[in-house]
């Protein structure tokens, strides 16, 4: 089975993601730079772009048994999708931690607020779970991941993360 563990960025898929055990792990973004597989770059928006059809070739060449991280791993055809999720006002922080942009923090809150990744996910995956890591700690978005793939997917069905109401409260 491939497995994605997707979402904006910020949300904790890269720390989660290396506390994971019992299946490999393949970090896209790591993948991109080792096979040379942006095909540019957007200096308005800081980002490299990616050719997602070559990406989703050199995956499949990987094998079946992978779990990918990464905020486009969704696009790359996997059996199952995991999305991390975050409080927009906590992924503000979060990044803001991390000295984005400001025009990129807002960008990236705003595609959280409005469940941007989630939806790609449920239009592309044919099955889709979620995860607010928002109080948790890696090892413990870890540890959901692991049960996840054990088989309780349940309790991380699509819709039991809603930040309308927070949303909401921005107006």
């Amino acid at each position: 089975m491939r497995i994605a563990v997707t979402g904006t960025p910020g949300v904790g898929k890269t720390s989660a993601c290396s506390r994971v055990k019992g299946v490999r792990v393949v970090h896209v973004n790591e993948l991109v730079d080792e096979l040379g597989l942006a095909s540019g770059y957007d200096r308005k928006r800081k980002t490299k772009e990616v050719d997602i059809v070559k990406l989703a070739k050199a995956v499949a060449a990987l094998g079946d048994s992978i779990l990918l991280e990464g905020h486009l791993s969704h696009l790359l055809k996997p059996d199952l999708a995991i999305v991390l999720r975050c409080s927009p006002r906590v992924l503000e922080r979060r990044l803001r931690k991390k000295h984005w942009p400001s025009q990129k923090v807002r960008e990236n809150v705003e595609a959280e607020a409005v469940d941007v990744v989630l939806i790609e996910a449920i239009e592309n995956v044919p099955e889709v779970c979620e995860i607010d890591t928002t109080k948790m700690k890696p090892a413990q978005v870890a540890r959901a991941i692991e049960s996840i793939l054990a088989g309780e997917r349940q309790k991380y069905r699509v819709g039991n993360v809603d930040w309308s109401e927070e949303v909401l409260s921005w107006f």
